[in-house]
């Protein structure tokens, strides 16, 4: 998938680019009140062990300190808006500390935002590790 210019876009698929770009941001300055707007209570979200997690998951490593992120660049970016939802798919580099223990690698994310009304929340998810050398 590859990224339009924002000029060409519909606008349900730049009001989510914008909230991807909230979340990456919040994601590395673990702000726990932007990630807590922009997560849907009831997500699930499948982590990169393959346990299945829910917000207060995501929100409890960002507010205990055992989930930093130092650097997270986005080499891939798709969207796919579908009614009062949107799939988005990325690639994306990643450094950090998870549990106290270093980590640095690239990782594919697939997120599902559902619109209710006009607000959108990520609903579901799912990361996994893939080889340093992926390239489309």
């Amino acid at each position: 998938m590859v990224l339009r210019q924002i000029s060409g876009m519909a606008d349900a698929e730049v009001q989510v680019l914008r909230l991807e770009d909230r979340l990456r941001t919040a994601m590395l300055r673990g702000d726990v009140d932007e990630l807590d707007a922009l997560i849907d209570d009831r997500m699930v979200f499948i982590g990169p062990d393959g346990l299945v997690y829910g917000k207060e998951d995501d929100l409890a490593l960002h507010r205990s300190g055992e989930q930093r992120l130092r650097s997270l660049e986005l080499r891939e970016f798709g969207i796919e808006v579908h009614a009062a939802s949107a799939v988005v798919a990325t690639v994306t580099d990643l450094e950090g500390n998870f549990r106290g223990e270093r980590f640095a690698g690239r990782y594919r994310y697939l997120r599902v935002w559902s619109r209710a009304g006009l607000d959108w929340r990520v609903v579901a998810g799912s990361v996994s590790s893939l080889p340093a050398d992926f390239a489309r």
